[in-house]
């Protein structure tokens, strides 16, 4: 935004010279460009940020500004000219605000008998150095305190006025308007209006309209000096693709309480250079006052958060030059008032950081923090999920995310949402399984295996709504008994050593349903109870394991038991055993172990056949033994002795037979 050398330098007395003054500026704004000489003025070009735009976007802010950072004067423009119109305002025209949400504040003030014409030299000189091109002393004058005070300015030709109204309104839909610009916009409810009796006059905030331009015969002007909503102005000047000064400074929130003494400073000045005679009265539709703010600011804070010492006397004197004022002050503290036009200030950090910035930070000394840095404790939750996902995404897996709602009641008393989103996520899911059986369905096309899991909420309905952290894994193109060893090898890695497998007894909706295979189902046990269950899912062939993340967290004991690597060898036999199919592998597992004592260091099942040659009722199992001692080298002998054991304790069912 452009501020003109000379327009700054009526306002702060004593000012630096053009180019000391530009280094102020750089080391207080974002950008300040080079200054170049024009039309006889020096122009910055000064990049302000959107917090300050309510002050900022003006001559007067900067000014003030460069009065708190030089430690000058700042000196207001007058507006006490005397107000020498017979006429009133209310005789001439009638203002009505119809949208007051939109239009927080609506100031009018007549001017009689002007004489339109150029503007003086000094004038032109001003607007053009800051970019804007010279109308008529009527428009400039509007223009110059908008640049000036940062409140944007609109003078209506009274007598276009048609049945002497102003009427502040949404447009129509068929409504039409033309610019100062000549330019044509069709207009409709969203967009917000100045319109007379009949038809709109301005866009609001934005641009006015041809209609009521002020020309060479103009007697007679009502000046508007108004506050719009931002977001309502945003909003127009985005749809009819029209940005102007003047939507610029109200999209950014201005203060209302600026309308009055902005058009005073209007009025005042067209008496001077159009010849006019203001009304003394105005009219005044303020529907919510804003009122400033009041901050009680202690000293010793504003000392510790800076780490350097201010006097209470310096910290008064930068805030009010800001524009603050002291209400009250102690020893150890200040009751500010923040002026109405820095909505940015409500809290003390933000009148510290208004001290701060004038002192100048490269004044505040780097020192090493006087606190010891403690690290922040462990979350479990998220350690463990970490590791979790750590572990199975080694093994393969890749993480899934879903939404947490369902369609419909298929799984039971489901938690309904009061308001859901759509009919397709209506209900809280109780379970993961059908997130990750949709992902699975989804992604078969492209992948003959698929292997995910997911961490998340559950909901469940009893007496109350209980909420459960859940892990589901799913696998596809495998089988249960390498998804139960994905289980032991997680299990194993968190340290849970005493796991077991246990019947599974599904739910009666999963039974009426046939959803689990009937023989490759388990509950996931430990010492402190069931953590869990895995299972083969009939109808597309995947296995699933589903684990309570509470319960496993609380099993998690994060140590891992330590057996030093045997220094002997070891010894491998293989052994089948044909059993009934309803047999688990987990109970010959449990036999095999059992009998053969320390020196069988593991077993691993290699093969399930339930094919030809093997009976209908009957399963085959295939396993390595590893035997090894940890004292001396195995013979042959001794292995087959074991080994002979564990087939007798096998046989002992008699529906059990050992393959030779």
């Amino acid at each position: 935004m452009l501020f003109s050398y000379n327009w700054l330098k009526d306002y702060v007395k004593s000012l630096p010279a053009p180019d000391k003054l530009a280094v102020s500026l750089t080391m207080h704004f974002a950008e300040v460009e080079d200054i170049k000489k024009l039309a006889g003025d020096f122009v910055f070009d000064i990049d302000i940020r959107p917090n300050r735009a309510a002050d900022c976007f003006s001559h007067l802010g900067i000014a003030r500004e460069i009065a708190a950072i030089a430690n000058l004067t700042l000196k207001m423009p007058s507006v006490k000219v005397p107000f020498l119109g017979a006429v009133k305002t209310t005789d001439l025209v009638e203002v009505i605000v119809q949208d007051k949400p939109a239009c927080s504040r609506y100031t009018a003030k007549a001017v009689t008998d002007v004489k339109v014409g150029p503007s003086p030299k000094w004038l032109q000189d001003r607007l053009k150095a800051c970019g804007m091109r010279p109308i008529n002393n009527i428009v400039d004058a509007a223009n110059y305190v908008m640049l000036e005070t940062g409140q944007p300015l609109h003078a209506f030709d009274a007598e276009k006025l048609q049945g002497k109204k102003i009427i502040v309104r949404p447009a129509k839909k068929t409504e039409e308007i033309v610019t100062l610009d000549g330019d044509k916009f069709s207009l409709d409810p969203t967009i917000l209006v100045i319109a007379d009796e009949k038809k709109p006059v301005a866009i609001a905030g934005i641009k006015g309209g041809k209609d009521t331009e002020i020309d060479k015969q103009t007697k007679t002007i009502i000046i508007e000096s108004a506050n719009f909503n931002p977001l309502a102005i945003r909003r127009a000047s985005k749809k009819i693709n029209l940005r102007t000064d003047a939507s610029v400074r109200f999209e950014h929130g201005l203060d209302p309480n600026l309308a009055e003494f902005a058009l005073n400073r209007a009025a005042s000045l067209m008496q001077k250079i159009a010849k006019g005679k203001a009304a003394k009265d105005m009219i005044d539709i303020y529907s919510q006052k804003v009122s400033p703010v009041q901050i009680n600011l202690d000293l010793n804070y504003l000392n510790g958060l800076l780490g350097i010492n201010i006097a209470k006397t310096r910290a008064a004197q930068i805030l009010k030059k800001l524009g603050f004022k002291i209400i009250k002050q102690t020893k150890k503290y200040l009751l500010v008032e923040a002026p109405t036009s820095r909505s940015d200030v409500s809290l003390p950090e933000d009148l510290i950081e208004e001290i701060g910035r004038i002192v100048g930070y490269e004044q505040i000394p780097a020192v090493f923090p006087a606190a010891s840095l403690i690290p922040a404790k462990r979350n479990d939750g998220l350690f463990w999920e970490d590791m979790v996902k750590d572990i199975l995404k080694a093994v393969g897996f890749t993480e899934v995310y879903n939404y947490s709602f369902i369609a419909d009641k298929d799984a039971g008393e489901l938690v309904e949402l009061q308001n859901p989103l759509s009919a397709e996520q209506k209900y809280l899911r109780p379970s993961l399984i059908p997130g990750l059986l949709t992902n699975a369905k989804k992604n078969a096309a492209n992948f003959s295996s698929i292997k995910i899991f997911e961490i998340g909420k559950i909901f469940k309905k009893d007496k109350d709504i209980k909420e459960q952290k859940q892990l589901t894994a799913l696998m596809t193109g495998t089988d249960f008994y390498q998804l139960k060893g994905i289980v032991d090898l997680l299990l194993e890695k968190l340290g849970i050593s005493s796991v077991w497998y246990d019947d599974y007894q599904p739910t009666p909706e999963e039974s009426k349903l046939e959803l689990w295979h009937p023989q490759k189902r388990a509950e996931i046990k430990t010492d402190d109870g069931e953590i869990g269950f895995l299972g083969e899912i009939l109808p597309i062939k995947a296995v699933v394991f589903d684990i309570n993340f509470d319960k496993l967290v609380e099993s998690v004991s994060g140590e891992h038991e330590y057996r030093p690597i045997s220094k002997f060898p070891a010894v491998v036999r293989d052994l089948a055993i044909l059993v009934p199919r309803k047999i688990k592998v987990e109970e010959v597992l449990n036999k095999i172990n059992t009998a053969g004592g320390a020196i069988i260091r593991d077993v691993d099942l290699f093969d399930i056949y339930e094919g030809e040659e093997v009976p209908d009722d009957k399963k085959n199992l295939a396993f390595h033994i590893i035997y090894q001692s940890e004292e001396k080298t195995l013979t042959s002998a001794e292995v087959d002795l074991v080994q002979q054991k564990v087939i007798k304790a096998l046989e002992k069912d008699p529906s059990w037979e050992v393959r030779k």
